[in-house]
């Protein structure tokens, strides 16, 4: 499989707050009235991967290269090397463990296909590298997902192409998949600025699974991504016995959901499409 790919730096000029507002979505440019902020929100912002130390921000976190005073520089002439540049112009090398890691790389084709979620090794001199193959042609995201030590958590977003025949891929709305013989059903409905449950059940031979291994510090990780322009949310689950996920999604449309989950020593993914209520998703 060839990885070569060019690396196009991808920023949108979004008058956007995330938590608050996203932008309708990058292929419309239509821009949404933003909502009031409610206490449920802004306790919703800290469930978001985190954030307890989310700065404000102009862009939904993974739309743009830079955010923050931070920015992702990707090298092209490795497998996929990047550094995080900092305020100074200078690569960051000091970050704060956040769910066991110092950095989160995900990885998606634009067309919602082969997720990945790795966790690259840094070099002194800030460089982080990981071994990581692109496993089809086309237009890849890149989101580096950390926080600096001397700054506000931040998600930087970068596209990598890769060359061949691009074939995309539509999703219609789907809430089972089955990975390795264990099916994963997310049950909840989306719906637009305010806090939605999600849970997630794992079977396998028929077999509800109840004793999921943590995993980065947590029962399983949720990433939700709008289809119209890759916009980032990252969730971990609420505490108690059940794989249960508070997801507040700003705009209505289809999202691609990916959860990771660890059963048997070994972590494996399973991807949902789900539309919101606004847009007609299932349970209207």
């Amino acid at each position: 499989m060839r990885t070569g790919y060019k690396v196009a730096l991808y920023g949108a000029v979004l008058a956007i707050v995330f938590g608050g507002t996203w932008a309708a979505g990058a292929a419309t440019g239509t821009p949404r009235t933003p909502p009031s902020h409610s206490g449920e929100a802004a306790h919703q912002e800290e469930a978001v991967h985190g954030g307890h130390d989310q700065a404000p921000s102009k862009l939904p976190p993974g739309l743009s290269v830079s955010d923050n005073g931070y920015t992702l520089r990707l090298d092209t002439t490795k497998s996929l090397a990047f550094h995080i540049e900092g305020p100074d112009g200078e690569p960051v090398t000091k970050f704060a463990v956040e769910h066991e890691k110092r950095l989160h790389l995900i990885t998606v084709r634009r067309d919602g296909e082969n997720f990945q979620h790795v966790h690259p090794e840094m070099a002194p001199d800030g460089t982080w590298t990981v071994p990581l193959t692109f496993p089809a042609a086309g237009s890849y995201r890149i989101f580096a997902d950390f926080k600096p030590e001397a700054g506000p958590k931040t998600t930087l977003g970068a596209d990598v192409q890769v060359p061949g025949d691009y074939r995309p891929r539509a999703h219609e709305d789907s809430r089972t998949f089955t990975v390795d013989g264990y099916e994963v059903t997310l049950d909840g409905e989306l719906d637009v600025n305010e806090p939605s449950t999600v849970t997630a059940t794992v079977t396998k031979d028929g077999k509800q699974v109840t004793d999921l291994q943590d995993y980065l510090g947590a029962k399983g990780h949720l990433v939700a991504l709008r289809n119209e322009d890759l916009a980032y949310l990252h969730v971990h689950p609420e505490q108690g016995d059940r794989v249960r996920f508070a997801v507040e999604v700003p705009t209505a449309g289809r999202y691609r959901l990916f959860l990771d989950f660890r059963h048997d020593n070994t972590v494996r993914t399973a991807e949902f499409t789900l539309t919101t209520h606004e847009e007609g998703g299932h349970g209207h």
